[in-house]
C-alpha cells in the first residue's frame, strides 16, 4: 500500500516530445510576430492582411479545385526541403553540422539533369546519379573531417560554391538557346520524369505531383527507425555525444563520420532530383547564389526538434509560409518576408535547449515545493494524532 502511494506521477510537461512541440510552437509564434512587425514598418495599412495571406497560402484561391492544385505545388517543394532537412538532421546526430547540404543538393541537381537531358537516361538512373553525386560531396567533407581535422562547416561551405559553378558549367550544354535555363524535361526526355502513379488526380490533375512526396515521407520514417532501433543508429548517436568514448568502446568513429556524411549528402542530392525530375523547375546556368533549399533545411531540422517525424511537419510549415509569401502584393511588400520569418525561426531554434532547461528547472522547483508541502502536511497529521 505504502509503495503504491509513494509512486509519483511524472509532470505532464516533463515529456521531451511535448517540450519539443511547445518550443517549436513558441519559435513559430515569435517568428510570425517579428514578420508582422516588419510588415507594419513597411506599410501598416495592409500588414494584417499580408501576414494572413502568408499563412493562408493556397487557401487564398476561391475554389477548392484551385486550392488543391496549389497545395500540390507546396507539397512538390516541401519534399526536397524535407530531404535537405533530414540530411542536416541525420548528420547532427553524429555531432556534425552539415551546412554543405546546399552544395550536396546542387550536386544532385546537376547529376540528375545531366543524366536526364544529356544522356537521356530513365528516371530511376537519374535518381541514383543524384544520390551518388550528393553522397560523394558528403564523403569529401567526411574524409577531410576524419583524417585532416578540417571543420565540416568550412569544407561544406567551400564545396557549396565549387558545386554551384561546376554544375553551371556542366549544364550549359543542355540549356535553352534564348534563355539561361535548361531545356524542359517533359519535351526532351519524358522518360526521366518521376511517375505520379495517379497522385496528380488528388490535386486537380497537378502534373508536378509525383512519387517524390510519399517517398520523402517514407525515407523520414526509415531514418527514425534506423536511429532509434538499430545498432548503427546507436553508434551514430554515440559518436555524436562523445566521439572519444565511442572510439575507446570499439566503435570506428572515423568510419561513422564518413558514412554519416555520405548518407547526409545522398539525402540532399536525392531531394534535388525529387524537385527537378518532377519538371516543376528548370536549372539556371547563370545563377550566382546557392539555392536556398539547403539552408531552409536548417530551419526545418531544428523546428522539427531534430526528429525525423517532427521534421516532416516542420518542412511543410516552412514551405507553406515560403509559398505564401509569393502571394503578397509585390508593389508594397517583398516576397522575401517569408525568408525573413524563416531566418527568425532558425535563430530562435538555437534557444530551444535553453527553453527546455528553463522548463525542466521550473518543473523541478515545482515538484520540490510540492514534496515539501506533502511532508509538512504529513507531520501535521501525525502531530494531531
Amino acid at each position: 500500500m505504502m509503495a503504491g502511494n509513494n509512486k509519483e506521477k511524472a509532470h505532464p510537461l516533463s515529456n521531451p516530445t511535448l517540450q519539443s512541440l511547445l518550443a517549436a510552437l513558441l519559435c513559430i509564434v515569435i517568428g510570425l510576430l517579428f514578420g508582422y512587425i516588419a510588415l507594419l514598418i513597411i506599410s501598416p495599412k495592409g500588414a494584417t492582411e499580408a501576414i494572413i495571406t502568408i499563412l493562408k497560402n493556397y487557401f487564398t484561391y476561391p475554389t477548392a479545385a484551385a486550392a488543391k492544385k496549389y497545395l500540390g505545388n507546396t507539397l512538390v517543394k516541401a519534399a526536397p526541403l524535407l530531404m535537405c532537412a533530414l540530411s542536416i538532421q541525420f548528420c547532427y546526430q553524429a555531432g556534425l553540422f552539415n551546412i554543405g547540404a546546399a552544395g550536396q543538393y546542387v550536386a544532385g541537381a546537376g547529376a540528375a539533369l545531366f543524366c536526364a537531358l544529356q544522356l537521356k537516361l530513365p528516371w530511376i538512373v537519374c535518381l541514383l546519379a543524384a544520390l551518388i553525386a550528393g553522397g560523394i560531396f558528403g564523403i569529401i567533407v567526411g574524409v577531410l573531417k576524419s583524417y585532416l581535422n578540417v571543420n565540416e562547416v568550412i569544407s561544406g561551405i567551400m564545396l557549396n560554391w565549387i558545386g554551384l559553378y561546376t554544375v553551371n558549367m556542366l549544364l550549359s550544354g543542355v540549356k535553352e538557346t534564348a534563355s539561361p535555363y535548361t531545356v524542359q524535361l517533359a519535351s526532351t526526355n519524358p522518360g526521366a520524369l518521376l511517375p505520379s502513379m495517379g497522385l496528380e488526380k488528388l490535386f486537380s490533375n497537378n502534373k508536378y505531383v509525383t512519387i517524390a512526396i510519399p517517398l520523402s515521407i517514407i525515407i523520414a520514417i526509415i531514418l527514425k527507425i534506423v536511429l532509434s532501433k538499430t545498432v548503427f543508429g546507436y553508434e551514430i548517436k554515440a559518436t555524436g555525444i562523445a566521439k572519444d568514448a565511442a572510439k575507446y568502446s570499439g566503435m570506428k568513429e572515423k568510419r561513422n563520420v564518413i558514412v554519416t556524411l555520405f548518407i547526409g549528402g545522398a539525402l540532399a542530392g536525392l531531394g534535388a532530383a525529387f524537385l527537378f525530375l518532377s519538371g516543376y523547375e528548370q536549372w539556371s546556368v547563370t545563377q550566382s547564389s546557392v539555392p536556398s533549399m539547403g539552408f531552409n533545411g536548417i530551419a526545418a531540422t531544428f523546428l522539427g526538434g531534430l526528429d525525423p517525424i517532427g521534421t516532416i511537419f516542420a518542412s511543410y510549415f516552412i514551405q507553406h509560409i515560403t509559398s505564401g509569401g509569393s502571394y503578397l502584393d509585390k508593389n508594397i511588400y517583398p516576397s522575401q518576408i517569408s525568408d525573413f520569418i524563416s531566418a527568425i525561426i532558425i535563430y530562435l531554434c538555437g534557444f530551444v535547449l535553453f527553453f527546455k532547461l528553463y522548463l525542466n528547472n521550473r518543473i523541478r522547483i515545482s515538484e520540490e515545493r510540492r514534496k515539501e508541502r506533502n511532508v509538512r502536511s504529513n507531520k501535521e497529521e501525525g502531530g494531531n494524532r
